[in-house]
């Protein structure tokens, strides 16, 4: 599996645990609360 690079976006839902991330290859990603982070629109 590649190593991606990945930037927090910020967003309101940060406030209830809801992270958003997007890597070097422009894909987005979410993270809730502790689960592993899961692609968008795979």
């Amino acid at each position: 599996m590649p190593l991606l690079h990945m930037k927090e976006i910020f967003t309101p839902l940060k406030l209830i645990g809801i992270k958003v991330f997007r890597c070097t290859e422009g894909k987005t990603y979410i993270k809730v609360w502790n689960q592993p982070r899961k692609r968008l629109f795979s």
